[in-house]
């Protein structure tokens, strides 16, 4: 292993499950910043999600990852899966020899910090994000408790936090007890300089647009039910694209029968933002628990006008300006009269509002910010744990 203060490049490995949503795109912004700054950079991750949309992703990053990408099957929840998943990310550290090894949500943790805990006289660093994960996770439930108890377990065999959000610090704080005994940072997520470039929308055909996963935790059951409303008592009947899949897809376009508005609601599967974005002059974000969602910061960039909820970190992305915009969670009639409003904005009113916002961001979530921050944090470790 080079010297802790080498400046020279870093042997990194980044262990998670899914790839899939904000985590999986937190990922790759690392991984292939990383790698554009010289590092050898590999991956660790699940082979049975992501579909096809993952497997042209690892196709483009792959032969710039010189540690490579390996995939093996994981499961969400505990199972008899995550044994032989344990043993094979324990023969990817030990090809790879990284000094670092960076997890990446509750799974990710476990897969990567585990062996740590059993090695007191290891020879590489282990960072950890959470992100939402466990955290978010049925607060007050059995469930979350053991969780909990886990993230506690694992402690020791972590040394550097990375929170990508000062939600994320103070939930790990409240669910645990107390805040990492070892290093720690907030590193908030980042976006590209060419994701602040406007969104058209002289094509728009929709009204509204939510974009997400299908599951119950992002509240689309409540704009649904929102919908109804402005339908019985306001007259209104907007157009909304949903875009997105999840396990709950079958029962929300069974909802949206149910309540009278299917006619309205058209569902996409997932594709790249912007596209979906430009179809509709506002994006609707009702979410039950969020961490930092790359969602809204790529549509705040982008200048889309938002309706969102008050959850998560979303407060940390619209600052002190345009927090109080957002709406309480799990609440169809105050989301009714929230895209009510907004709809009757002219036109002007809800773009300079959204530009406003896209100014803040650009000042505040910088994704060169976020990979330099990043490997300081190793740096500082690496110095400390063997210099």
């Amino acid at each position: 292993m080079p010297a802790a203060t080498d400046a020279g490049p870093l042997k990194i490995l980044h262990v998670f499950r899914a790839p899939l949503g904000g985590l999986f795109r937190h990922v790759l912004d690392l991984a292939r910043g990383q790698a554009e700054r010289g590092h050898e950079v590999g991956i660790f991750c699940d082979s049975t999600t992501g579909g096809a949309r993952a497997d042209e992703v690892f196709a483009e990053l792959g032969p710039r990852l010189s540690l490579g990408v390996t995939r093996v099957p994981m499961s969400r929840y505990p199972s008899l899966t995550d044994a032989r998943a344990q043993i094979s990310a324990i023969g990817s550290r030990r090809r790879a020899a990284p000094q670092v090894v960076h997890a990446h949500g509750s799974k990710g943790g476990v897969y990567a910090r585990l062996p740590a805990l059993l090695s007191p006289g290891r020879r590489y660093m282990t960072a950890y994000t959470p992100h939402g994960g466990s955290f978010n996770y049925k607060p007050g439930s059995t469930e979350h408790r053991i969780y909990m108890g886990v993230e506690r377990l694992l402690e020791p065999a972590t040394d550097m936090f990375l929170f990508e959000s000062a939600f994320i610090a103070g939930r790990f704080q409240a669910c645990t007890g107390h805040l990492p005994r070892t290093d720690h940072r907030i590193v908030l997520n980042g976006i590209s300089e060419a994701e602040f470039a406007p969104i058209d929308h002289a094509s728009a055909t929709f009204d509204l647009v939510y974009l997400g996963e299908l599951r119950s935790a992002k509240g689309v059951d409540t704009l649904i039910q929102s919908l109804a409303l402005l339908k019985t008592s306001g007259g209104l009947s907007p157009r909304v694209l949903i875009v997105g899949s999840g396990p709950d897809e079958a029962l929300l376009k069974q909802m949206t029968v149910d309540n009278g508005v299917a006619e309205q609601c058209v569902f996409e599967p997932p594709g790249p933002i912007r596209a979906a974005l430009a179809k509709a002059r506002v994006m609707a974000i009702p979410s039950r628990a969020e961490s930092l969602p790359y969602v809204i910061l790529e549509a705040a960039a982008a200048a889309q006008p938002l309706i969102a909820t008050d959850v998560g970190g979303i407060k940390e992305i619209y600052g002190p300006r345009h927090a109080p915009r957002l709406i309480p969670p799990n609440d169809p009639t105050i989301l009714a009269d929230a895209i009510s409003r907004t709809l009757a904005m002219p036109e002007a009113a809800r773009r300079a509002e959204a530009t406003d916002l896209a100014n803040y961001v650009r000042a505040n979530f910088c994704l060169d910010t976020m990979i330099d921050g990043v490997l300081d944090a190793y740096r500082s470790t690496l110095a400390r744990r063997f210099g």
